[in-house]
């Protein structure tokens, strides 16, 4: 397997706020890779990064071989269509059916006669299980249907790679490992490669090959996910076990507490 995605010593701020520190990270081809950390640890921004959204101040950021920072427009776009994002909670057209969503992709960026288009946006809502569901509008869709169209969206015109922003927020048990198994399915069968940002630790650990955790910038751990659920790191271990207390501490820092109270007031 050869490398898809490749992250070297990569730096990003917003203003003066510094977000990543250095970052190295690489998929190989037809692998799940979890990214997890805290809220505003930089996960979504890395995803921004490989998008070519954004810009790195320091390093390069590849996808298939080419350094996405240094790409011009065209040819970014031209990368762009092969890769798939599944947004938070979908983010589906709220004015257009589930098969009408699915097909946007198709219409904006190939010359395919309508009747291929109606075959392969069947073909995906049937990857997904929805088949059934085409004529219905996304306010009749449970929230994990929403997040399958979303699915089948984001696979619509065979990418290289898919990117998840926090697949599994807000789902049910049942939708959660639909879900997942999904993910897990669609990148072995398509040989895609998946990159999944998420808190869900226990799930993703299921489906993933590997693991990168980002804190405060930089990546704190990487490993399978045998060798994350065994980690002794302080850090590490508060993620994937969800302790209150630890390296990211419950209470938010303060003065002395007794010198907030009025006593004898």
């Amino acid at each position: 397997m050869d490398n898809l995605v490749e992250i070297e010593n990569v730096s990003f701020s917003y203003g003066d706020r510094p977000v990543l520190k250095g970052i190295n990270l690489t998929a190989r081809r037809g692998q799940v890779i979890a990214i997890m950390g805290n809220s505003g640890c930089g996960k979504t921004t890395l995803l921004r990064l490989i998008g070519g959204q954004i810009k790195p101040d320091q390093g390069t950021v590849k996808v298939a071989g080419q350094v996405v920072n240094e790409l011009k427009p065209l040819d970014l776009y031209s990368l762009r269509r092969k890769m798939g994002m599944l947004f938070q909670f979908g983010a589906l057209f709220t004015d257009m059916n589930v098969f009408e969503n699915v097909a946007f992709q198709m219409r904006e960026h190939t010359k395919l006669p309508e009747d291929v288009i109606r075959d392969l946006v069947l073909m995906k809502l049937h990857a997904v299980g929805l088949r059934g569901a085409a004529d219905l509008m996304p306010s009749e869709l449970s929230g994990g249907m929403a997040r399958r169209v979303a699915l089948a969206r984001a696979i619509a015109l065979e990418p290289m790679l898919v990117m998840y922003d926090e697949p599994f927020a807000g789902l049910d048990p049942i939708s959660l490992g639909v879900t997942g198994n999904l993910i897990r399915r669609l990148t072995d069968t398509l040989g895609l490669t998946s990159l999944v940002v998420t808190h869900d630790v226990q799930e993703s650990l299921k489906i993933v090959d590997y693991v990168y955790f980002v804190s405060e910038g930089i990546i704190e751990a990487e490993g399978t996910p045998a060798e994350i659920s065994a980690s002794n790191l302080p850090f590490v271990h508060q993620f994937v076990h969800g302790e209150a207390d630890g390296p990211v501490p419950f209470h938010y820092p303060a003065k002395p507490y007794e010198s907030d109270l009025r006593l004898g007031a």
